[in-house]
């Protein structure tokens, strides 16, 4: 009898240990699968961005901290969107022109498709510009201070139409300042 309750124990303890063993095994498999899931989230899902500039002046200012995303992500107009530009900078610039059609500046006012935009959102007075069609799978970016020298975006000749390959996702939420915290306006 003192035999079996020895087994008993000795069968008790092994299990135990078993379940001890195999709890230390899914916590660290658990562990595993935690980190690469934020990791890909927040490499392929959401980003955040320091603004540097003020291009974007009054809707974004210099040193603004923003959410972006870039997970099934299709451009529209006026979204605000970060790009990767030649020299491997994020930017961040306003989706004016869509593929195919055609922008103008003329007196200070943006027309697309001969039909002037809405530019609530801007400072300052852009140069004229002549009459460009934007490339097929392409988009045409603009700073929001539109003064002249302030953004180097799709007016400049050297930069033109953006490639949709080249747009890593959009800015969705201000996260600093902290009293701003608001969905980006369009």
């Amino acid at each position: 009898m003192t035999e079996n309750v020895h087994e008993l124990k000795l069968d008790k303890k092994q299990t135990n240990d078993n379940m001890k063993e195999k709890s230390g095994w899914v916590s660290w498999l658990f562990f595993i699968i935690s980190i690469a899931a934020v990791f890909f989230i927040f490499r392929f899902v959401i980003g955040i961005t320091i603004i540097n500039g003020d291009s974007m002046s009054p809707t974004i200012s210099d040193g603004d901290v923003f959410l972006t995303s870039d997970m099934f992500y299709t451009p529209e107009r006026n979204d605000i969107v970060i790009f990767r530009d030649e020299d491997g900078y994020d930017v961040i610039k306003r989706i004016i022109g869509l593929p195919n059609e055609t922008i103008a500046i003329q007196n200070g006012v943006v027309f697309v498709d001969g039909e002037p935009i809405k530019s609530e959102f801007t400072t300052g007075i852009p140069n004229d510009m002549p009459e460009r069609t934007v490339d097929s799978g392409s988009y045409f970016l603009i700073g929001d201070n539109r003064t002249p020298g302030e953004s180097l975006d799709s007016r400049n000749s050297d930069i033109g139409s953006i490639s949709k390959e080249k747009i890593k996702g959009q800015a969705i939420l201000s996260l600093l300042p902290f009293g701003l915290m608001t969905i980006i306006p369009k």
